[in-house]
This record gives structure tokens, C-alpha cells and sequence, in this order.
């Protein structure tokens, strides 16, 4: 009897013990099991990139034109999804707005809350300018609902703003760590805020012009960019899993598929815009710069035309996101309204001063550039020239010129190949017909009368 208990104790240790190091060897210790909240952050801030680097935003501003497969630039009548952004960078930051363990060794817990709410607001502004009324407030709520309401523009707008104002209100010193934007900089991710809702405040301009007005004064009243130091940047690294999306395509697959347009070397090589040698490379056959015409089919050849600059596919090249120059251009713009007080004027050659700085390096070449007839500031054409030169200071982040595009109308020299004008929207997932059909349905009905078209007008493009 002795021995029959002792291997039955014997027995039971053994599967205990097991039992306990297959669960010892399936955890990595060095690795925590569950991302941080400033993991999360970092994650979300991954995706930042992909707002500027696609070649379909490109082909919206018109400042790329394609050398190889010109119909993909041709604005051809197709959806377009926005799945990868509520599945990736906003259900991460969801998570960490929602989460109850937050770890306050990565900093303030309401400062991560804060730039939580401060990147998801700064989604949504772009996802909403991309395609009109969205799931919004019912959204990302995981298996708790699948089939969220598409909430008007308008609504959006209205809730950004408050929620921008918010997390700037919640914010307290102290900075956070993880951040690979601003270094955990909390009083830059609050400028940042202030710069987001006033460039939003601007985009009201013709459906609201006293709620962009107040809006505006009330972002600028708060603080806002003040030097490029402050722009909203993206560091690509020059390794293989952190490099430019443009360095890939370029240099990893060999594809010289993307010429300068026409319409955009037009603009800077009358004037010697000293920004015309970063965006692009001389032809090869001349050493000149020229443009190709956007959506010209007929024998192209890389040869003649000038193509994508190397320091815009460097691997490590920065991404400008938000800048200091597109907010100066604000003011300038908010001056010529009379919204705020000042000289539009300086706003616009200090805007000019920091694009020319933010590009090339050195603001030395502004004064001379400043004094082209061309350039120089005309109380009488200041609209045109305000938006001519933002949307020359915006290259390569194509989604956001084309909204100020649709906004004011210019650039005006923009063609319309084989006939079709510029979209002014994209159209919905083709998959919500089926997997979101009633609130689908609802939101086209509400906005184009039941058609998904690309050249629908959204509720500020008045």
C-alpha cells in the first residue's frame, strides 16, 4: 500500500510539474504580454505614412503622373476602402481610450488618453474629407456592433472640435515615452491639437463662415505651430522594416513609374522655385525639368521627362504631415476673410519662408523668390496665390492638397484626362453593400440622392 502511494504522489508531481513548464516555455519573458497603452499609441502612429504616401493621392493633386500603367491614374469609377484605418490604427487607439490598465510608468495616464484621442480625431478629419459621411460614433465597437450608422460630415466636424478641445483640457506635465512623433513632447501633441482644429476651421470657409471663423480664432487663441520645429513629422528609418513606402517602389522594385506633371512644373520653373529640384530629377536626355501631362497615354518614355527627386524616395526620407508653413498659409488666408487681425501678406512670405526652409534647407533663396511679379503678394489675386502656393508647399501629401483643392478651386490649370473632371469624393467599400446594407443605403440616400459617385459633393465643398 506504501508504495502504491508514494507513485501515485510520485505520478501527480510529474504531471504538475509538466504541466507547469510547458506553460513556462510558451511565455517569452522579456516580451509583455499584453501591449502597453503607449505600445498601442505607437502602433496607431505606424499608419501615419500611408495618409501621404499613395500614389492615388498623388494623381488627385495631380503632381505625379504615371510613365507605366497610366489607367490607374485616370480616376476610373471604383470603390474605395477604409477598412485597413478602422481596423488598424483607430480599433488601436480605441483600445487605449476604452482600456482600464493603463500603465503610468510611460507617463501621465491622462496625457496618453489625450494624444489617444488627439490621433483618432486627426484620422477620422481625413477619413471623413476622403469620403463624406463615415461610421463615426457608433463605430469601433467591436462584436458589439457590426452594422455601425454612417454619422453626417457636418456632425463629425462639430464632434472633432470638441474632442480636440478636450484632450488638450485633460492634458498635465509630464511627458510620455514610446512616442515616435514628438519624443512624448506633451506641450507639442497640444499644439498639434490647436493646429488641427484651426486647419479644420478653415476648411468650413464657404459652408460656414462663422463657425470656421470662431472655430479658428478660438485653435489660435490656444497655440499653435509657431516654427517648422514643431511640424508634424513621420521619420522613416534607413532599414527595411521602417523605410519611405516611395523607396520601396522606386528602388527596391526598380519602377520609374512617376513623372513630375506638367501642370506642376508649369507653376515652379518660370519662377526658379528653388523647391523644383528637391520634388523631382532633371530628364536625362536634357538636364531640364519636364513635365508630363497627367493621363497622357501615347509612347511614353522616362527619358524625356522629369521623374520622382531621390530625396523624396531616400529610405529615411520624412513624411510632413502637418506643418508650419500650411498653418502660415492659414493666416494668411484668415487675414485676407479679415477673420484675424494682421497682414496677409506677412503670413504668406512667412509661409513661404518656412516651405522654402522645410524643403530645401535654408531660407536664403525667400527674399529673391518673394520679389518674382509672379510671387509677390497682390492684395487683388490673394486667394489664387495664397492656395496656388499651398498646394505647391503640399507635394506628395496628395489627400491634403486635394481637399484644399476642392475647397477653394485652386490650382486652376488641373486637366481632366479622356474627359473626367477631378473626383471631389471616393466612393464607399463596395463590401458595405453587403456587410453594412441598411446604413449604407441610408447615407447615400442622404447625401447623393442613392448613387456612391466620385464626383459627389461633400457637406464643405460648397
Amino acid at each position: 500500500m506504501k508504495k502504491t502511494h508514494i507513485s501515485i504522489i510520485l505520478f501527480t508531481l510529474l504531471i504538475t510539474a509538466c504541466n507547469k513548464f510547458d506553460e513556462d516555455i510558451n511565455i517569452t519573458t522579456n516580451e509583455p504580454s499584453q501591449a502597453s497603452g503607449m505600445q498601442l499609441i505607437a502602433q496607431a502612429q505606424l499608419s501615419l505614412p500611408g495618409l501621404s504616401s499613395s500614389p492615388q493621392g498623388e494623381f488627385m493633386a495631380q503632381y505625379l503622373a504615371e510613365t507605366q500603367y497610366v489607367g490607374v491614374s485616370l480616376y476610373p469609377e471604383e470603390s474605395t476602402s477604409f477598412y485597413p484605418w478602422y481596423q488598424g490604427p483607430l480599433a488601436d487607439l480605441q483600445a487605449v481610450l476604452t482600456s482600464e490598465d493603463l500603465n503610468a510608468n510611460e507617463g501621465p495616464i491622462a496625457n496618453q488618453m489625450a494624444v489617444a484621442m488627439i490621433l483618432k480625431s486627426y484620422y477620422f478629419w481625413n477619413l471623413t474629407d476622403r469620403w463624406g459621411d463615415i461610421p463615426y460614433t457608433e463605430a469601433l465597437k467591436g462584436n458589439e456592433n457590426f452594422t455601425p450608422v454612417y454619422d453626417t460630415q457636418e456632425s463629425i466636424y462639430l464632434d472633432l472640435f470638441e474632442q480636440l478641445k478636450q484632450a488638450t483640457q485633460m492634458m498635465v506635465s509630464g511627458d510620455l515615452s514610446n512616442d515616435i512623433i514628438y519624443g512624448g513632447n506633451i506641450s507639442k501633441w497640444e499644439k498639434f491639437a490647436n493646429s488641427t482644429r484651426l486647419l479644420m476651421a478653415l476648411r468650413l470657409s464657404e459652408v460656414n463662415p462663422a463657425l470656421a471663423q470662431s472655430e479658428f480664432n478660438s485653435a489660435l487663441n490656444d497655440g499653435v505651430f509657431t516654427s517648422n520645429d514643431d511640424n508634424f513629422v513621420f521619420h522613416h528609418l534607413a532599414e527595411a522594416n521602417n523605410e519611405n513606402y516611395w523607396y520601396d517602389q522606386v528602388v527596391n522594385r526598380n519602377r520609374e513609374w512617376w513623372a513630375l506633371t506638367e501642370g506642376l512644373v508649369s507653376i515652379m520653373k518660370p519662377v526658379d522655385d528653388p523647391r523644383l529640384e528637391i520634388f523631382g530629377n532633371p530628364n536625362r536626355t536634357q538636364g531640364q525639368y519636364i513635365g508630363l501631362t497627367f493621363g497622357e497615354e501615347d509612347q511614353i518614355g522616362t527619358e524625356e521627362y522629369s521623374l520622382l527627386g531621390d530625396a523624396l524616395y531616400a529610405q529615411d526620407a520624412s513624411i510632413h504631415l502637418m506643418t508650419y508653413a500650411q498653418i502660415s498659409f492659414a493666416l494668411a488666408e484668415a487675414a485676407h476673410y479679415g477673420w484675424i487681425s494682421g497682414d496677409a501678406e506677412l503670413y504668406y512670405n512667412q509661409a513661404i519662408e518656412s516651405s522654402l526652409e522645410q524643403w530645401t534647407g535654408s531660407s536664403a533663396a525667400a527674399q529673391s523668390f518673394l520679389a518674382q511679379p509672379d510671387i509677390a503678394f497682390n492684395q487683388g489675386n490673394a486667394l489664387e496665390q495664397i492656395a496656388t502656393q499651398r498646394w505647391v508647399h503640399l507635394f506628395m501629401f496628395g489627400y491634403e492638397a486635394w481637399s484644399e483643392w476642392r475647397r477653394t478651386g485652386y490650382p486652376s490649370n488641373l486637366v481632366q484626362p479622356n474627359g473626367v473632371a477631378v473626383p471631389t469624393r471616393l466612393a464607399y467599400p463596395d463590401n458595405e453593400v453587403f456587410n453594412n446594407e441598411e446604413n449604407y443605403k441610408q447615407a447615400v440616400d442622404r447625401q447623393f440622392g442613392g448613387e456612391d459617385p466620385i464626383h459627389g459633393t461633400l457637406w464643405w465643398d460648397q
